[in-house]
Protein backbone atom coordinates (compact mmCIF):
# COMPACT_ATOMS: atom_id res chain seq x y z
CA UNK A 1 0.00 0.00 0.00
CA UNK A 2 0.94 3.67 -0.29
CA UNK A 3 1.24 5.83 2.85
CA UNK A 4 -1.15 8.70 3.40
CA UNK A 5 0.20 12.14 2.44
CA UNK A 6 2.62 13.73 4.90
CA UNK A 7 5.08 16.59 5.21
CA UNK A 8 8.78 15.95 5.73
CA UNK A 9 11.46 17.94 7.51
CA UNK A 10 15.07 16.96 8.17
CA UNK A 11 16.52 18.25 11.43
CA UNK A 12 20.19 19.23 11.57
CA UNK A 13 20.29 19.18 15.37
CA UNK A 14 18.35 17.91 18.35
CA UNK A 15 17.18 21.48 18.98
CA UNK A 16 15.76 21.70 15.45
CA UNK A 17 14.00 18.36 15.91
CA UNK A 18 12.55 19.55 19.22
CA UNK A 19 11.27 22.77 17.67
CA UNK A 20 9.59 20.87 14.84
CA UNK A 21 7.97 18.42 17.24
CA UNK A 22 6.67 21.27 19.39
CA UNK A 23 5.31 23.01 16.32
CA UNK A 24 3.37 20.01 15.01
CA UNK A 25 2.62 18.27 18.32
CA UNK A 26 1.02 14.85 18.22
CA UNK A 27 0.65 15.06 14.43
CA UNK A 28 4.41 14.57 14.06
CA UNK A 29 6.54 11.42 14.27
CA UNK A 30 10.30 11.11 14.59
CA UNK A 31 12.00 9.22 11.77
CA UNK A 32 15.34 7.55 12.50
CA UNK A 33 15.95 4.29 10.59
CA UNK A 34 12.30 3.92 9.62
CA UNK A 35 12.29 0.13 9.84
CA UNK A 36 9.21 0.06 12.07
CA UNK A 37 7.48 3.33 11.21
CA UNK A 38 7.51 3.12 7.42
CA UNK A 39 5.86 -0.34 7.24
CA UNK A 40 3.13 0.91 9.58
CA UNK A 41 2.63 3.96 7.37
CA UNK A 42 2.40 1.81 4.25
CA UNK A 43 -0.37 -0.19 5.93
CA UNK A 44 -1.92 3.11 7.12
CA UNK A 45 -1.80 1.88 10.69
CA UNK A 46 0.18 5.07 11.34
CA UNK A 47 -0.71 8.29 9.53
CA UNK A 48 1.50 11.12 10.83
CA UNK A 49 0.99 14.50 9.22
CA UNK A 50 4.70 15.29 9.53
CA UNK A 51 7.89 13.24 9.67
CA UNK A 52 10.80 14.80 11.53
CA UNK A 53 13.94 13.07 10.25
CA UNK A 54 16.75 12.95 12.82
CA UNK A 55 18.94 10.59 10.82
CA UNK A 56 21.35 13.36 9.73
CA UNK A 57 22.08 14.71 13.21
CA UNK A 58 25.78 14.23 13.91
CA UNK A 59 26.99 12.90 17.22
CA UNK A 60 24.00 10.70 18.02
CA UNK A 61 25.54 7.46 16.77
CA UNK A 62 28.52 7.14 19.12
CA UNK A 63 29.27 4.14 21.32
CA UNK A 64 31.50 4.65 24.34
CA UNK A 65 32.21 3.42 27.84
CA UNK A 66 32.04 5.72 30.82
CA UNK A 67 33.45 3.84 33.81
CA UNK A 68 30.77 1.25 34.57
CA UNK A 69 28.33 2.39 31.89
CA UNK A 70 28.06 1.54 28.20
CA UNK A 71 26.59 4.57 26.40
CA UNK A 72 24.98 3.84 23.03
CA UNK A 73 23.86 6.78 20.89
CA UNK A 74 20.29 6.68 19.65
CA UNK A 75 21.35 6.60 15.99
CA UNK A 76 23.74 3.67 16.42
CA UNK A 77 22.71 1.13 13.78
CA UNK A 78 22.17 -2.51 14.66
CA UNK A 79 25.11 -3.48 12.45
CA UNK A 80 27.35 -1.01 14.28
CA UNK A 81 26.30 -2.38 17.65
CA UNK A 82 26.83 -5.92 16.39
CA UNK A 83 30.42 -5.23 15.29
CA UNK A 84 31.47 -2.75 18.00
CA UNK A 85 34.49 -3.87 19.97
CA UNK A 86 33.37 -1.69 22.89
CA UNK A 87 29.97 -3.40 22.99
CA UNK A 88 31.53 -6.85 22.71
CA UNK A 89 33.82 -6.19 25.65
CA UNK A 90 31.40 -4.21 27.85
CA UNK A 91 28.05 -5.87 27.16
CA UNK A 92 28.44 -8.80 24.75
CA UNK A 93 24.79 -9.76 25.17
CA UNK A 94 23.82 -6.50 23.45
CA UNK A 95 25.98 -7.41 20.45
CA UNK A 96 24.31 -10.82 20.30
CA UNK A 97 20.86 -9.23 20.33
CA UNK A 98 21.91 -6.89 17.52
CA UNK A 99 23.07 -9.87 15.46
CA UNK A 100 19.60 -11.36 15.75
CA UNK A 101 17.67 -8.25 14.62
CA UNK A 102 15.96 -8.70 11.24
CA UNK A 103 17.98 -9.11 8.04
CA UNK A 104 21.00 -7.25 6.67
CA UNK A 105 18.91 -4.33 5.41
CA UNK A 106 17.22 -3.84 8.76
CA UNK A 107 20.52 -4.12 10.64
CA UNK A 108 22.16 -1.52 8.42
CA UNK A 109 19.29 0.99 8.61
CA UNK A 110 17.54 0.41 11.93
CA UNK A 111 18.68 2.17 15.12
CA UNK A 112 18.61 1.36 18.80
CA UNK A 113 16.86 4.66 19.53
CA UNK A 114 14.11 3.80 17.09
CA UNK A 115 13.52 0.43 18.74
CA UNK A 116 13.38 1.96 22.20
CA UNK A 117 11.12 4.87 21.22
CA UNK A 118 8.76 2.52 19.35
CA UNK A 119 8.26 0.56 22.57
CA UNK A 120 7.42 -2.73 20.89
CA UNK A 121 7.48 -5.70 23.27
CA UNK A 122 8.99 -7.69 20.37
CA UNK A 123 11.95 -5.30 20.21
CA UNK A 124 14.91 -7.26 21.56
CA UNK A 125 16.71 -4.25 23.09
CA UNK A 126 13.72 -3.28 25.18
CA UNK A 127 13.84 -6.43 27.27
CA UNK A 128 17.57 -5.95 27.82
CA UNK A 129 17.09 -2.34 28.89
CA UNK A 130 14.40 -3.37 31.36
CA UNK A 131 16.22 -6.33 32.89
CA UNK A 132 19.49 -4.38 33.34
CA UNK A 133 17.89 -1.20 34.70
CA UNK A 134 19.17 0.86 31.77
CA UNK A 135 18.58 4.60 31.45
CA UNK A 136 16.90 6.07 28.39
CA UNK A 137 18.13 9.63 27.87
CA UNK A 138 16.18 12.20 25.89
CA UNK A 139 16.56 15.89 25.07
CA UNK A 140 14.54 16.62 28.22
CA UNK A 141 15.30 14.06 30.93
CA UNK A 142 16.45 10.59 31.89
CA UNK A 143 14.00 7.71 32.17
CA UNK A 144 14.49 4.51 34.11
CA UNK A 145 13.62 1.63 31.82
CA UNK A 146 11.31 0.29 34.54
CA UNK A 147 9.20 3.46 34.21
CA UNK A 148 9.54 3.94 30.47
CA UNK A 149 7.41 1.17 28.92
CA UNK A 150 3.76 1.88 29.67
CA UNK A 151 1.59 -0.29 27.40
CA UNK A 152 1.51 -1.75 23.91
CA UNK A 153 3.56 0.61 21.68
CA UNK A 154 3.28 3.22 24.45
CA UNK A 155 6.20 4.80 26.30
CA UNK A 156 6.74 7.71 28.66
CA UNK A 157 7.95 9.93 25.81
CA UNK A 158 6.18 13.24 25.40
CA UNK A 159 5.40 14.58 21.89
CA UNK A 160 8.50 16.81 21.88
CA UNK A 161 10.94 14.26 23.32
CA UNK A 162 13.73 12.72 21.28
CA UNK A 163 15.75 9.74 22.51
CA UNK A 164 19.44 10.67 22.40
CA UNK A 165 21.17 7.71 24.04
CA UNK A 166 20.68 4.52 26.02
CA UNK A 167 22.91 3.88 29.02
CA UNK A 168 23.45 0.25 29.99
CA UNK A 169 25.43 -0.96 33.00
CA UNK A 170 28.53 -2.84 31.97
CA UNK A 171 27.90 -6.59 32.26
CA UNK A 172 30.34 -8.97 30.61
CA UNK A 173 29.65 -12.11 32.62
CA UNK A 174 27.84 -15.24 31.51
CA UNK A 175 24.83 -14.64 29.30
CA UNK A 176 22.57 -16.09 26.61
CA UNK A 177 19.70 -15.08 24.35
CA UNK A 178 17.27 -17.54 22.84
CA UNK A 179 14.71 -16.36 20.29
CA UNK A 180 12.00 -18.72 19.04
CA UNK A 181 10.49 -17.86 15.66
CA UNK A 182 9.06 -19.63 12.63
CA UNK A 183 11.44 -18.18 10.04
CA UNK A 184 14.93 -16.72 10.27
CA UNK A 185 14.03 -13.03 10.03
CA UNK A 186 10.65 -13.11 11.81
CA UNK A 187 9.84 -11.31 15.03
CA UNK A 188 10.21 -13.57 18.04
CA UNK A 189 7.19 -15.60 19.04
CA UNK A 190 9.01 -15.64 22.36
CA UNK A 191 12.49 -14.62 23.46
CA UNK A 192 14.45 -14.94 26.69
CA UNK A 193 17.64 -13.11 27.63
CA UNK A 194 19.71 -13.95 30.72
CA UNK A 195 22.73 -12.10 32.08
CA UNK A 196 24.85 -12.75 35.16
CA UNK A 197 25.82 -9.57 36.97
CA UNK A 198 27.67 -8.81 40.17
CA UNK A 199 24.39 -8.97 42.07
CA UNK A 200 23.07 -12.17 40.49
CA UNK A 201 21.16 -13.20 37.39
CA UNK A 202 18.91 -10.92 35.35
CA UNK A 203 16.17 -12.31 33.10
CA UNK A 204 14.19 -10.53 30.39
CA UNK A 205 11.30 -11.60 28.16
CA UNK A 206 10.64 -10.55 24.56
CA UNK A 207 7.13 -10.45 23.08
CA UNK A 208 5.44 -12.18 25.99
CA UNK A 209 3.18 -9.30 27.06
CA UNK A 210 2.10 -5.83 25.97
CA UNK A 211 5.46 -4.52 27.19
CA UNK A 212 8.90 -6.07 27.72
CA UNK A 213 8.97 -8.08 30.92
CA UNK A 214 11.55 -8.89 33.57
CA UNK A 215 11.65 -12.27 35.29
CA UNK A 216 12.14 -11.14 38.87
CA UNK A 217 10.68 -14.35 40.33
CA UNK A 218 13.15 -16.40 38.29
CA UNK A 219 15.98 -14.14 39.46
CA UNK A 220 14.93 -14.54 43.09
CA UNK A 221 14.69 -18.31 42.77
CA UNK A 222 18.21 -18.46 41.34
CA UNK A 223 19.50 -16.22 44.15
CA UNK A 224 18.05 -18.69 46.63
CA UNK A 225 19.95 -21.57 45.01
CA UNK A 226 17.35 -23.02 42.67
CA UNK A 227 18.53 -24.91 39.61
CA UNK A 228 17.81 -23.52 36.13
CA UNK A 229 15.10 -26.15 35.72
CA UNK A 230 13.39 -25.24 38.99
CA UNK A 231 13.82 -21.48 38.57
CA UNK A 232 12.32 -21.59 35.06
CA UNK A 233 9.03 -22.76 36.56
CA UNK A 234 8.62 -19.18 37.83
CA UNK A 235 8.67 -17.74 34.31
CA UNK A 236 4.90 -17.61 34.08
CA UNK A 237 4.58 -15.01 36.82
CA UNK A 238 6.39 -12.41 34.70
CA UNK A 239 4.54 -12.71 31.43
CA UNK A 240 1.08 -12.17 30.02
CA UNK A 241 0.99 -13.60 26.48
CA UNK A 242 -2.09 -13.54 24.25
CA UNK A 243 -3.36 -15.80 21.50
CA UNK A 244 -2.41 -14.73 17.97
CA UNK A 245 -2.02 -16.27 14.51
CA UNK A 246 1.43 -17.62 15.37
CA UNK A 247 0.80 -19.31 18.71
CA UNK A 248 -1.65 -19.65 21.56
CA UNK A 249 -1.05 -18.07 24.94
CA UNK A 250 -0.76 -21.54 26.46
CA UNK A 251 1.96 -22.49 24.00
CA UNK A 252 3.83 -19.22 24.64
CA UNK A 253 3.80 -19.89 28.38
CA UNK A 254 5.31 -23.30 27.75
CA UNK A 255 7.90 -21.72 25.47
CA UNK A 256 8.81 -19.15 28.10
CA UNK A 257 9.59 -21.81 30.70
CA UNK A 258 11.52 -23.97 28.25
CA UNK A 259 13.53 -21.09 26.82
CA UNK A 260 14.32 -19.78 30.31
CA UNK A 261 15.72 -23.14 31.36
CA UNK A 262 17.72 -23.54 28.16
CA UNK A 263 19.09 -19.99 28.28
CA UNK A 264 20.20 -20.39 31.90
CA UNK A 265 21.79 -23.77 31.16
CA UNK A 266 23.53 -22.36 28.07
CA UNK A 267 24.85 -19.35 29.99
CA UNK A 268 26.00 -21.47 32.93
CA UNK A 269 27.82 -23.89 30.63
CA UNK A 270 29.55 -20.96 28.94
CA UNK A 271 31.15 -19.87 32.20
Amino acid sequence: MIPAAFEYTAAASVDEATQALRKYGEDAKVLAGGQSLIPLMRLRLAQPAVLVDIGRISGLDGIRRENGTLVVGALARHAEIQSSGEVRSSLPLLAELATDVGDNQVRNLGTIGGVVAHGDAAGDYNALALMLDAEIVTNKRRHRAADFYKDIFTTALEPDEVVTEVRFPVANGRHAYLKFRRRLFDWAIAGVAVQQTGSGWRVGYVNLGNTPRRGTAVEQALAQGASPADASNQAGSAIDPVDDVRASAVYKRSLAATLTRRALETASAGG
